[in-house]
């Protein structure tokens, strides 16, 4: 087991993840330990769930619309 609590944040893009990235880095403490795995969508849509023996897909997210 790696981790005790998992959060998920969605970026849209390298540049926003990087601000997160060094967020998070200023508000580790001192005896803290993070890790911050950075996967693309792509990726995401490749994960495999299991509830007990019975595989399941992933439910379809929200379809979503950026504005400029």
């Amino acid at each position: 087991m790696m981790q005790f609590s998992v959060y998920v944040r969605h970026c849209p893009s390298g540049e926003n993840a990087e601000v997160h990235t060094k967020r998070v880095q200023k508000a580790i403490p001192e005896k803290g330990q993070v890790s911050i795995v950075r996967i693309t969508d792509k990726q995401y849509g490749e994960i495999i769930n299991y509830w007990g023996k019975e595989e399941r897909p992933l439910d379809p997210g929200p379809q979503q619309l950026e504005l400029f």
